[in-house]
Formats: structure tokens, C-alpha cells, sequence
């Protein structure tokens, strides 16, 4: 018996097979573009998606040597936020805007202003932001008009997937808490916010709990596959969420800090927490009954990608002679770089920012650069300037009284021991790793094993497939420079916010007259 987890990311699609103590039995990853039209916008094609998605379960299938029916059950993650939207006969009108888009700064003002900052705040749990369904489904009803009157629905990506294996339109509670049209503390649509934004719920799809079973694979899906007819596919969860539970974090004082193209620190909780001044986000975590409270930095993995694909050739050519990952020889560099990079400061905001600032204008900085500073030294710089930006995101999570007694680093960025001694050091408590690597997938297909009677709940799930790892411990040298140089990245923001918003106007108005 076998449960199946599929993790729709931003950069590919990751399969895996996982037997019921939660080893990967097989696994399978690929790739797809991403497109940025414009400054900020960002957008894939849901159909790479789903070309992605039947290549890796039919190679995880053969390569896993695994009868398609000793398949028990499928879960679903992915990244959260984008919209896809389908006309009557289930075919995709645009390419999806996906999570880092920027460019619904105008909608959210407009959301805030229709539906109102208290009432939005009470019923979804958080202030209008950019990177959410609802502002993206604004901004094209307002610029895409006729595009808009011919959806006939609204999906998220990993229920875009849902709806091809299954032909059903349906979503669940963790992943629809981010379209910011979801009742937090209900678990289901919020009518006030529809009505108010004038939305059809007929768009949407049914709201089930995570673990709950939303379909069967059809016929025409099992024939792409090579998925048994029938096999029940789950609620899941989005990625975050997924990856919580494929971390064990489903219980107060047990924190995740996640590396991948965004970066997120998550504490699940067993009540609705809310952050008054929004800087924090509030969803339905994917164990029933529970919530979480997730701060987010836009450009954590991104940042390091970003460097590696234009200030990395040599590193790249040096990686595909030796057979490694080019990453590893960043990290490698950087680990002879001293801590705090003799004042070398980086601003992870390559996609603006969502955890503390919610500012859509926000850009990267290097700040402190002088001619003694290195390549190694930008790289260490990049890693730190993710860990300052995920400590903003921890300290506002204590802020609001949530127990942080064990962090657990997950994503592509828990595989550097170098990062993950950052982070120990900047946070002043030890990380630990868990025994597995496949967070979101693995998260996934627990919720299938639950949705289908292999596990009793998502605790016993978690229990019975999630060790911790050794943890790397805090220097306590190093964790009193990186407290004092917090205090500087903190206020470079604030001395930048208003020339981040003049430039966005500068380039405006160059592109109007160009």
C-alpha cells in the first residue's frame, strides 16, 4: 500500500510515492517557466502544470515499480494564491497570476474600500494584500473585462490539478484561507465578502477539510497517468500547510522556518490568533480544528536563485564539471565569509514584501558594500538577509503571545547546514531538520492516508512518518552581532519606504510616455 503526494511549486511539480511510515519510495520532479510580462507581474500557464503533473506520477508509477491500485489515496499541495480562471467548458483563459504577482496595489485599495478594513479583518483575518486571490480576481474584472464575464470559475493551482484528475470543482480550507473570500473562524465562504465584491459563490468550488476525499481519479486522467480509476484524491492543503504537516508542525510551540522561493516562519495554534496591524497572515491550518498564523518574505530561495542565474557563471560551469549542485558551491564560498559580512547588509525584496511591510514598491538593497567586500561576502549577505527577514516574521509571532519553544527549517534552504547555523544564530534557538526532506509532498499524502482510514487523525499521521534530525545550536557570539545588526536591517526600511514608492512612480510615468 502506497499513498501518492503532489506538490504543484512555482519552478516545478515534485510527485511522490511514499509508503505508510513515510518513506519516499519514488519521487519525480519537473520543471516549467514562469513569466513576468512586466515589473512585478508574474504568471505560468496552468497547463504546464498539468503536463508536469502527469509526467512525474506516470515516471514515479514505473520507477517505483508500483501497481497503479496498491496506490491507496492522492493529496494535492501547491503554491497558494494564483488565480485560474476557466470558462463553462473547463478550459483556461489566461495564464495564471500566481503568488509573487505585484501589480494589484490599486485592488486591494479598492477591496479595502468596498468591504472595509474592520469587517475584512474579521471575517478573512487579514488586511487586503497583493498577493492574494481576491485583489488579482479585482484587477482583472477592472483591466480584463470580457475575460471576467466568460469565467465561469475560479481555482486555485493545486485544485486546478484537482479538477483535471477528477473533474471536480472543489478546494479546501487552507489553501482557500489565501483568496482572502474564505470565513477564517467559519472554515467556509464568506457571504459578506462576496456580496460585497459582487462574486457569484457559484465561481467557487466546494470547501472541504483537508483530509476529506473530493473525488476519484476519472477515467481520462488514469489513462494519462497511469492512476488506477477511482483512486480517492484528497483535500491537501497549500504548500505551507501541506509542509507543516509534512514537518510535524501541528501543534503549539512547534515552528517551521521554510527556505524555498518565498520564505515563511508558520506556527500552528488552536484558536484564531490575529495580528491587529495585519503584518502576519491568519489561515485554516490543514489538521481540522486548528489554525496557523504564517509570516511570509517574498524573495528568500529567490534571492539566492536570483544571484546564482546572473552573478554565478562560474559557479554553474564549476558545478556541471564536478557533478554538484551549483548551489552548494555558493554556500560553500559563502561559509568563508565572517558573520555579518563586515557590515555588508542585504534586503530580500526582489518581489516587494508581504511579512512585516506589506508593501508591494519594496526592492532588494545591498547596503555597506565597499571595495575589501568579496563575492562569498554578497552570497553570506544573501543568506543572513533572508534570516533577518524570517526573524521579523518570528518576533511578530511571539508578538502576539504564540508559544515558539522548537523551530523546524524546511525547503530547499534546510539543506545548507550553513543556512540553517544562520538562522540558529539569528534566532537564538536551535533548528532542528526532520527525517524526511518532501515537506509539502509528504504533507500531502498524509492527508490522503488520513482521508482514506490509514491513519486515525493528522497527529497520529505525523507521528507515525515524522522524525527530528540533530539540531544546529546557536552561537552565543554570533547571536548578540546578528541582534545588533537586526536593529540595522529594521531601520533601512524605513529610511527607504517613500524612495521605493518615488521610483515605482518614476518608472510609471516612463512607461505611460514611452
Amino acid at each position: 500500500m502506497y499513498l501518492l503526494g503532489i506538490d504543484i511549486g512555482t519552478s516545478g511539480t515534485r510527485a511522490v510515492l511514499f509508503d505508510p511510515a513515510g518513506q519516499a519510495v519514488a519521487a519525480a520532479t519537473a520543471a516549467y517557466p514562469l513569466s513576468q510580462p512586466r515589473a512585478g507581474w508574474a504568471e505560468q500557464d496552468p497547463e504546464d502544470w498539468w503536463e508536469a503533473t502527469v509526467r512525474t506520477v506516470r515516471e514515479v508509477i514505473t520507477t517505483g515499480n508500483v501497481p497503479a491500485a496498491a496506490i491507496r489515496g492522492i493529496g494535492l499541495s501547491g503554491q497558494m494564491h494564483g488565480l485560474v480562471l476557466l470558462d463553462a467548458a473547463g478550459r483556461s483563459l489566461r495564464p495564471a497570476i500566481i503568488w509573487c504577482d505585484q501589480r494589484t496595489a490599486a485592488a486591494c485599495e479598492e477591496l479595502t474600500e468596498t468591504v472595509g478594513r474592520e469587517r475584512l479583518l474579521a471575517e478573512t483575518a487579514n488586511p487586503a494584500v497583493t498577493g492574494f486571490t481576491a485583489a488579482k480576481l479585482l484587477w482583472v474584472r477592472k483591466h480584463e473585462p470580457d475575460i471576467y464575464a466568460r469565467a465561469a470559475k475560479i481555482l486555485l493551482p493545486k485544485d486546478y490539478i484537482r479538477f483535471r484528475l477528477t473533474g471536480e470543482f472543489a478546494t479546501e480550507v487552507s489553501d482557500a484561507s489565501g483568496m482572502q473570500l474564505l470565513n477564517i473562524r467559519e472554515r467556509n465562504w464568506s457571504r459578506e465578502v462576496l456580496d460585497r465584491l459582487e462574486i457569484d459563490p457559484a465561481r467557487l468550488g466546494r470547501v472541504y477539510e483537508s483530509p476529506e476525499i473530493t473525488g476519484g481519479v476519472s477515467r481520462a486522467a488514469a489513462a494519462l497517468t497511469g492512476l488506477a480509476a477511482g483512486t480517492p484524491v484528497a483535500g491537501g492543503g497549500g504548500d505551507q500547510a501541506c509542509g507543516a504537516v509534512g514537518t510535524g508542525v501541528v501543534r503549539p510551540g512547534v515552528v517551521s522556518s521554510v527556505i524555498g522561493t518565498s520564505g515563511v516562519v508558520f506556527a500552528a495554534t488552536d484558536k484564531v490568533t490575529v495580528d491587529p496591524c495585519g503584518r502576519v497572515h491568519t489561515f485554516c491550518h490543514a489538521a481540522p480544528g486548528t489554525w496557523h498564523v504564517m509570516g511570509v518574505t517574498q524573495g528568500a530561495g529567490l534571492s539566492l536563485q536570483w544571484f546564482r542565474d546572473n552573478l554565478g557563471e562560474s559557479e554553474r560551469a564549476a558545478a556541471a564539471h564536478r557533478g554538484v549542485n551549483p548551489y552548494e558551491l555558493l554556500t560553500e564560498a559563502a561559509d568563508r565569509a565572517q558573520p555579518g559580512c563586515d557590515g555588508l547588509l542585504y534586503l530580500p525584496y526582489l518581489m516587494g514584501e508581504r511579512t512585516p511591510h506589506l508593501d508591494a514598491y519594496a526592492r532588494g538593497v545591498f547596503f555597506g558594500l565597499s571595495a575589501r567586500h568579496r563575492k562569498h561576502d554578497l552570497v553570506r549577505a544573501i543568506l543572513e538577509g533572508v534570516g533577518f527577514s524570517l526573524k521579523d516574521c518570528l518576533d511578530i509571532i511571539r508578538e502576539m503571545g504564540i508559544a515558539v519553544d522548537e523551530v523546524r527549517a524546511s525547503g530547499g534552504g534546510a539543506r545548507s547546514a550553513l543556512w540553517r547555523r544562520i538562522q540558529a544564530d539569528i534566532f537564538g534557538l536551535p533548528v532542528h531538520t526532520v527525517n524526511s526532506a518532501e515537506g509539502p509532498a509528504l504533507g500531502a499524502a498524509l492527508l490522503a492516508g488520513v482521508g482514506t482510514g490509514v491513519y486515525p487523525s493528522v497527529p497520529a499521521a505525523c507521528a507515525a512518518a515524522v522524525r527530528t534530525e540533530p539540531a544546529e545550536r546557536p552561537d552565543a557570539a554570533n547571536t548578540e552581532l546578528y541582534s545588533k545588526l537586526h536593529g540595522v536591517y529594521k531601520n533601512l526600511y524605513a529610511c527607504l519606504r517613500e524612495q521605493f514608492r518615488r521610483t515605482a512612480d518614476i518608472l510609471a510615468e516612463t512607461d505611460r510616455q514611452g
